[in-house]
């Protein structure tokens, strides 16, 4: 799909203070890797994740995202009367019913004319509500839509760690199918898209691809209450599973954007761990391009990973410049695939 007039407008985040280092982890699972014969340091070394973040218990994925958004109206001077939709798109939420979005939009006291709803897709909520969003803004539906995900990966941390410690039956081989929950961090992001006549300097979102391999659904399933989380992962199938998805959908994204490899100057990866962004990256041939990564401080922070990575990217003083393209690559499970391009208009 292509978009003619959608840009993202602006973009915020809200982290948590708590931080989990690998580490940390580590000691608390040292009679278990003794017992399985891990050496210390192997989390660190085989993801380059030095740490993760968490927010105090009880917290709620609701008020994460509100104040994500809170943080992007204070650094803006958008009127929160006119966001036309609200998009909740993280993998965490308050409850089955109603929608997280609904406690959102009365956190922000948004106007009752705006539509709400919650998008949940795994990792991908965040690009898949850009793509709806955009289709919206695109046909004249909509102005404004604002997109937040409030993302809380310390209760799956703290069962997995208690499952770890208390399970006698875990060995070398059962404690792969929970290695990947000891990746997962904490973060909210909150972004504003809209038609570019509200923002002509807004990095233009210019369309992306899809691509879905639903026989690979079985290799990641998660379950539980916002307060008890669990989830188990068979990562090296999953990872095969990815790269073969997101190479094809690559094609598919240059083709529908008359892109070539040469076509892009940064590229932004789901943030899994670094043999993942590796691995990833060199199959599409991307590898050498300009990039900024988040998974080493915060780990995989499912949705919010994107765009928490292109938040911080702008912080700094080396960023995208007036004319230079981006590729965003989203992979989720399930599996799904997303990728956008973006070009950056100052």
């Amino acid at each position: 799909m292509k978009f003619q007039n959608l840009v993202l407008e602006q973009i915020a985040y809200e982290i948590p203070n708590e931080i989990f280092s690998s580490e940390r982890i580590e000691t608390e699972l040292s009679d278990l890797y003794e017992k399985c014969k891990l050496p210390h340091g192997r989390l660190e070394l085989m993801t380059g994740i030095k740490a993760r973040r968490h927010w105090p218990a009880g917290t709620k994925p609701s008020n994460i995202a509100a104040q994500a958004a809170k943080n992007l109206f204070t650094k803006s001077k958008i009127d929160p009367q006119s966001i036309d939709l609200l998009i909740h798109a993280s993998v965490c939420r308050d409850f089955l019913e109603p929608a997280t979005a609904s406690v959102v939009h009365e956190h922000l006291k948004l106007s009752p004319h705006c539509q709400i709803f919650d998008l949940s897709n795994a990792c991908l909520g965040m690009l898949n509500a850009v793509l709806v969003a955009g289709a919206m803004i695109e046909s004249g539906q909509i102005k404004r839509a604002l997109i937040v995900s409030g993302e809380n990966g310390g209760p799956l941390l703290e069962q997995t760690l208690k499952t770890l410690k208390n399970d006698p039956s875990i060995d070398r081989k059962s404690i792969k199918k929970y290695f990947a929950n000891l990746t997962i961090g904490s973060a909210g992001v909150a972004m504003t898209l809209c038609h570019k006549d509200l923002c002509p300097q807004g990095i233009s979102i210019l369309g992306g691809e899809v691509a879905t391999d639903s026989e690979a659904s079985h290799l990641c399933r998660g379950d539980g209450n916002p307060d008890s989380l669990i989830m188990q992962t068979d990562s090296e199938e999953l990872l095969k599973a990815g790269i073969k998805l997101t190479g094809l959908n690559w094609e598919r994204t240059k083709t529908e954007l008359s892109w070539t490899n040469e076509s892009v100057d940064w590229v932004i990866g789901h943030q899994v761990g670094e043999a993942h962004e590796r691995l990833v990256l060199e199959n599409l041939g991307l590898r050498q391009k300009k990039t900024h990564i988040t998974y080493d401080e915060f780990g995989n922070t499912g949705s919010a990973a994107w765009a928490l990575t292109l938040a911080r990217l702008l912080e700094n003083k080396n960023q995208p410049q007036k004319g230079e393209r981006m590729a965003i690559v989203g992979i989720g499970s399930g599996l799904s695939c997303v990728m956008l391009g973006m070009l950056w208009n100052t």
